[in-house]
């Protein structure tokens, strides 16, 4: 954070200040939640939360480096006491946000959200020094504690806003306001809670509506692929360009292909020119993740050939999204188990029917172990027995269903598919799955792993690594 003392953030925040010999004394640090995360200069904020008071650990903090503590009561060590810490950690985020103001990229969507992230940062990292929202901390926590890491270096601010019903993407663009904001899709993450895919769009099309007008620098980059979202542009006052494969997309793709390995080639087109891309990532929903992410830099004075060249080489910088690791005995695990959601269930098991294509010619199979997707309301029946109905026409080898009711729906729909006999299976829980794959899986087979987060079905891909590496893998 830009260095203020803690007379200043008391101004800020609206707070008192307690147990502090000079109020002069500078936060130079980081500002954190976790008393883990301390380093000298820090400023430490105290929240309560179900099972760990945060003011429980002050006076560690200070031990640790931290020079005071943003709190509801007095600890007994230098503090800033507010009426509700929450509040003023984003009061004080808009502030320092104003202050440096550093160009503020905004994106949400309802699904890729976080992939689109880790490319927009990999690639406007080339042009200066991005600050962006580590793993999926969107929410009015982790936002306001990401824009507390730009400092007056910082060149770029990459913020990922999520948004569990109407109203909360608006909030979070009036602690950090954007300059540039990026929705990819509109789709069916959540449905139970918002009510339908039209409440869906009203909540994402808050953060175009927060832009300023095109004569100020605002821009809304818009998904020229999905009607909800192309439609937002009449809810926006700033410049909007779209990406895309449409071909009145301003940053489009053309002549898309899978390759072998299950990563997507194509060529990058922009306003400026246009440049071959192939990424590291595994799947083809991630074209359009990279066109939003060229966007978004071709907006920033970035050339062709410089974004082609930077999403080329980008990686995924959050752990368990189509992570692939390919064990001693040629086993392959894709870890894409940190969330689901039918748009992005679909396109898993589109990355793994490519995969499979090159594992086939070793004499490998596909899996898919696959477990329920969270929050669809009554659209869950449909969507489960969808994804199971797919799997069966995608050829994936077998579909192992993991979990209650949900997952006998996913089994449902591959079983109505046609998949007789051994071709898919349900399992209770995550041992179960461990268990059947550990007897089953030979030198070959790719296996994919992907649930709602809630699920923890991450387990079943960590525990399949560490087999092999113990040398406990099919085979030995």
């Amino acid at each position: 954070m830009i260095a203020l003392s803690l007379a200043e953030i008391a101004e800020i925040v609206g707070g008192q200040t307690h147990d502090i010999p000079d109020p002069a004394i500078q936060v130079t640090g980081p500002v954190v939640r976790d008393s883990r995360e301390i380093e000298p200069g820090s400023l430490f904020v105290a929240f309560v939360g179900e099972r760990v008071d945060g003011h429980d650990y002050a006076p560690q903090a200070l031990e640790a480096g931290a020079v005071a503590v943003l709190a509801t009561r007095p600890v007994g060590v230098p503090a800033i006491v507010v009426d509700d810490v929450q509040t003023a950690l984003g009061a004080l985020a808009r502030a320092v946000v104003r202050r440096l103001g550093t160009p503020v990229v905004a994106l949400t969507g309802s699904a890729g959200k976080t992939s689109t992230k880790d490319l927009i940062a990999q690639v406007l990292q080339r042009k200066g020094p991005t600050v962006w929202t580590p793993g999926s901390l969107n929410n009015e926590i982790g936002l306001p504690l990401t824009a507390l890491r730009a400092t007056r270096d910082t060149e770029h601010l990459v913020l990922e806003m999520g948004a569990r019903g109407i109203g909360h993407i608006r909030y979070l663009t009036e602690l950090t306001p954007p300059t540039i904001g990026l929705v990819l899709n509109v789709g069916s993450a959540h449905i139970g809670e918002f009510g339908g895919r039209e409440q869906i769009a009203q909540a994402k099309g808050e953060l175009v509506e927060a832009l300023p007008p095109a004569d100020e620098g605002g821009v809304a980059v818009l998904n020229a692929d999905d009607p909800l979202v192309r439609a937002m542009e009449s809810r926006t006052r700033a410049r909007v360009t779209l990406f895309g494969e449409a071909e009145n997309a301003h940053v489009r793709a053309e002549n898309v292909r899978l390759m072998e390995n299950g990563r997507p080639s194509f060529k990058l087109h922009t306003p400026t020119g246009c440049s071959d891309v192939t990424l590291r990532l595994y799947g083809e929903h991630h074209v359009s993740n990279a066109l939003a992410a060229a966007a978004v830099a071709h907006e920033l004075g970035m050339s062709v050939d410089e974004i082609a060249t930077a999403l080329s080489e980008a990686g995924s910088l959050s752990r368990w999204r189509m992570e692939v690791t390919e064990r001693p005995d040629g086993v392959t695990i894709v870890n894409d188990a940190y969330n689901a959601n039918p748009e992005s269930m679909r396109a898993a098991l589109r990355a793994l029917a490519a995969m499979g294509k090159a594992a086939q010619a070793k004499g490998g199979r596909t899996w898919a172990v696959l477990g329920q997707m969270a929050e669809l309301g009554d659209e869950s029946l449909a969507e489960h027995d969808a994804v199971g109905r797919l799997a069966v026409r995608l050829n994936v080898g077998k579909l192992v269903a993991v979990g209650g009711r949900e997952a006998s729906w996913l089994q449902l729909g591959a079983y109505n598919e046609g998949s007789w006999g051994e071709e898919s299976v349900h399992v209770s829980d995550a041992q179960a799955a461990i268990d059947l794959l550990r007897s089953e899986l030979r030198p070959g087979d790719v296996v994919l792993v992907k649930a709602s987060r809630s699920v923890g079905l991450e387990r079943v891909a960590l525990a399949l690594l560490e087999n092999a590496a113990e040398g406990e893998v099919a085979g030995r």
